[in-house]
C-alpha cells in the first residue's frame, strides 16, 4: 500500500438488501420497506456506507473516524462503485496510520457518498 493507491469496490443492492438491513438496524422508514411505481425500495444510507467499510475490511482497517455525505438516494438495482483513495500512510512500529477519501457513485456516473475515514491497520 502506497499514497495514492484507490481500491474499488462495486455491488448492486437488492430488495432483500433493504429489508434485511432494515431487520438488523430496526429502520423500517416506509421509503425503506414499501416499493415504488418502479418496483424499488430505496437503500438505507449506512447500507450504502458498507461499500466503503468493506474495503476497509478487506485491507483490516480499524476505524477511528468516518465521515459521510450523502448526496442522492440510492434505490434497489442500481449499481454503486465505491472508490477509497489512500492520502496519507505513516508507518509506525506496529501500525500504520492510515488516511483515505471517498467516493461512490451509480451506474449512471453521479456521485451519491463521498466521505473520509481515518484509523489504523495493525501489523
Amino acid at each position: 500500500m502506497q499514497v495514492g493507491d484507490v481500491i474499488s469496490w462495486e455491488r448492486t443492492f437488492t430488495n432483500e438488501d433493504v429489508l434485511v438491513f432494515s431487520g438488523l438496524s430496526g429502520d423500517k422508514g416506509t421509503h425503506h420497506v414499501n416499493e415504488n411505481e418502479q418496483g424499488q425500495l430505496m437503500v438505507h444510507g449506512l447500507l450504502t456506507a458498507t461499500l466503503p467499510t468493506k474495503i476497509g475490511g478487506d485491507i483490516n482497517f480499524i476505524a477511528r473516524e468516518i465521515s459521510f455525505e450523502f448526496h442522492r438516494p440510492v434505490f434497489t438495482g442500481d449499481t454503486i462503485k465505491c472508490d477509497v483513495v489512500l492520502i496519507e500512510l505513516e508507518e509506525l512500529e506496529e501500525k500504520l496510520n492510515l488516511s483515505s477519501s471517498l467516493s461512490c457513485t451509480n451506474q449512471h456516473g453521479k456521485v451519491v457518498l463521498t466521505g473520509g475515514a481515518k484509523g489504523i491497520i495493525l501489523r
